[in-house]
């Protein structure tokens, strides 16, 4: 990446972080209040101590007043006790809204990831920038992470200034007494300046050395980016349970701890490394120097203005206490400009994720409830070509869907089977052409509505770790009933039996340990409950037989016209033989419907592609090849 790439104005910085400091605090606003409420008692605490000890070693090199001793001991104890009682309860409320921190921000990216529309969602590009994001976050806590750290130290160093400001104005103000002699050369004006000058030159020096060693971070992310990608992968592939048998069997740690060592030792001795040995060592530490002269120079001019008679001892402690920390302020505010300039660039890819718009045009009309299910879908010289292609993955497909009919799709991997599908359910709209339900473009419809009509099991579809009734039902209230009927009609019936806990017995140990491993086979029954559940007008299944054995997949399909119930059924398989059943077949080839009939139709013809698949797949089936494979 360019440098003028990375470098964005403090104007349009200031507009990034600003505009993520709205944004979080509207998500989480006790989060940035008791942060607020912290940085006010930190930053009272020590200026009261210095001013309140100045006055007792004033007192004790004075007039050692017992009952003025006894007042200032008194304050210091009191004010001490309150602030560090105050200060406790705010930071346990601080604390404990910061819990809610990590929550919100992993909800932010979730919500969006749920949200936005799918055809973005399942776009590559998307999950790169999303990645991107992550590893920001996690190496060093770049862009919406970043924003609490530089909100409490702009706040602190906010206050630390006006602090500091008010307890040392009265350094340049107190004038040495004439009887001084040649000292009374700090009371000139341009003395005064000069004075002023320097220390403000050093303290602004000093942070800039340590903003222009935080610029090489946007410079190092792609690297570091890659680098912890690509650790991050090979040090966890040892407690990942689903490749351990391939690791063992085929001894394949060796080659894992070649590139985790390689990997390492980029990160040891990359681009971050030189330049840690470079540039920007060397400018961290000029920093440092700076910041220690400016010290040097403080201390040098408040005790030579003591030493000249203009104020006491005790003002010693606090004119030195205060610049001090006036000089830690101003560079943590310039350190903080700094930080907000790096993270500006950060800030561009969560907002560029964050602000992909959702187009997928959102109808208005409701589906109609029918009670005699006759939902009527066609698609009308339809054609799809995915976003940034060229290419086409379906060309012209025009189909009606028969009402309470069994329909088939079959073809080669890549004929188009699944983007028919995802049209088909408006995970995608179509590129040219319409889909319509009932007569009426799909897209006029309440997408949420449209959605609602159907049930699909895909071919990777996935279960999660709550309940077996909680994943039949898709919710944590169901009809207890009617899931076990659904997990009983897709086969799964004798092992429910065998759960003591029934319905409530847990799926996988991420969360409980008497929780239950299931099978390829036992998920995909699930899932196919989960769609009987569902109860919707069209059923889909995507293979949904692909990890039974085969008497499983007899008894699914014995069990097809229950389990569809004089439901619209769409039925996708790569085994021709169990598309016997279904009345219709579409022969999806090349990105284009080339057949449409009944099997023996089908099978009949040939010089159909059916015909070709049909009798590729009986050899494995007879010893003969024969015009038909036998039944399951």
């Amino acid at each position: 990446m360019s440098e003028n790439k990375q470098k964005l104005p403090l104007i349009e910085s200031l507009r990034l972080n600003g505009r993520a400091f709205a944004f979080l605090f509207r998500q989480v606003p006790m989060v940035f209040l008791s942060n607020i409420a912290q940085s006010v008692f930190s930053a009272l605490t020590p200026y009261v101590g210095i001013y309140l000890s100045a006055r007792l070693i004033d007192e004790l090199a004075g007039e050692r007043n017992p009952e003025k001793l006894v007042m200032w001991v008194l304050w210091i104890i009191g004010t001490a006790l309150v602030f560090g009682i105050s200060r406790a309860m705010i930071q346990r409320w601080k604390d404990t809204r910061n819990v809610a921190w990590w929550f919100h921000e992993i909800m932010i990216y979730a919500r969006k990831m749920l949200h936005m529309d799918f055809c973005d969602m399942d776009n590559s590009e998307t999950f790169k920038l999303y990645h991107q994001i992550m590893q920001n976050t996690r190496w060093t806590g770049w862009g919406l992470e970043r924003i609490r750290v530089l909100f409490r130290q702009t706040l602190d160093a906010v206050l630390n200034i006006l602090g500091a400001a008010a307890l040392s104005v009265t350094l340049f103000t107190q004038l040495v007494p004439e009887s001084a002699g040649e000292y009374t050369v700090m009371n000139h004006p341009l003395f005064i300046i000069t004075m002023i000058s320097v220390m403000m030159i050093s303290v602004i020096l000093s942070p800039m050395c340590a903003k222009k060693a935080d610029s090489y971070a946007p410079k190092i992310a792609e690297c570091m980016r890659s680098g912890n990608r690509t650790h991050g992968f090979f040090s966890e592939l040892s407690s990942e349970q689903e490749r351990a048998a391939d690791i063992r069997i085929y001894n394949q740690e060796a080659i894992c701890e070649h590139y985790f060592k390689t990997t390492n030792e980029v990160l040891r001795s990359g681009k971050l490394l030189r330049m840690v040995r470079g540039k920007l060592g060397l400018i961290r530490a000029l920093g440092t120097l700076i910041s220690t002269l400016f010290t040097g120079v403080v201390y040098l001019f408040v005790c030579a203005k003591a030493w000249a008679g203009a104020f006491g001892v005790g003002a010693v402690t606090q004119y030195i206490g205060a610049m001090v920390a006036l000089s830690g302020g101003i560079t943590s505010l310039v350190s903080v400009l700094g930080a907000i300039q790096n993270n500006a660039y950060f800030l561009r890819e969560n907002f560029k994720f964050l602000d992909i718009p959702n187009n997928m045009y959102q109808g208005s009309l409701t589906t109609e409830k029918r009670s005699d299910i006759e939902y009527e879908v066609e698609f009308r010289n339809v054609s799809f070509k995915y976003p940034g292609s060229e290419q086409y993955s379906l060309r012209n497909v025009s189909m009606k869907f028969k009402i309470g009919k069994r329909l088939a799709i079959v073809g080669q991997n890549g004929s188009g089977k699944t983007t028919f599908i995802k049209l088909l359910c408006r995970l995608y709209d179509p590129t040219e052409g319409q889909i319509l339900l009932n007569g009426i473009d799909i897209r006029k419809y309440k997408y949420d509505d449209y959605m609602n009509i159907f049930a699909v099991v895909f071919q990777d579809f996935q279960l999660l770790a709550f309940t077996l009734g909680e994943n039949v039902a898709a919710g944590q209230e169901y009809d207890r009933a009617k899931a076990e009927r659904c997990l009983r009609d897709a086969g799964f019936g004798e092992r429910l039996d065998s759960l003591p806990k029934g319905l409530d017995t847990h799926l996988y140990r991420y969360f409980m340990e008497d929780g239950v491993e299931v099978s390829g086979g036992e998920a995909q029954k699930i899932a196919i409950a989960r769609a009987l559940y569902k109860d919707a007008p069209f059923i889909i299944l995507d293979e949904p037989t692909a990890a039974l054995d085969p008497i499983a997949e007899a008894e699914v399909y014995g069990k097809f016209d229950a389990i569809t119930n004089g439901k619209t059924a769409i039925y996708i398989s790569h085994r021709l033989s169990s598309c016997k059943f279904c009345d219709e077949i579409a022969v999806f080839h090349e990105g284009a419907v080339v057949q449409h009939g009944t099997h023996a139709e089908l099978v009949a013809d040939e010089k159909g592609k059916y015909h070709e698949l049909w009798h590729a797949q009986a050899q494995y089936y007879v010893a003969n090849e024969t015009e038909a494979v036998p039944d399951i």
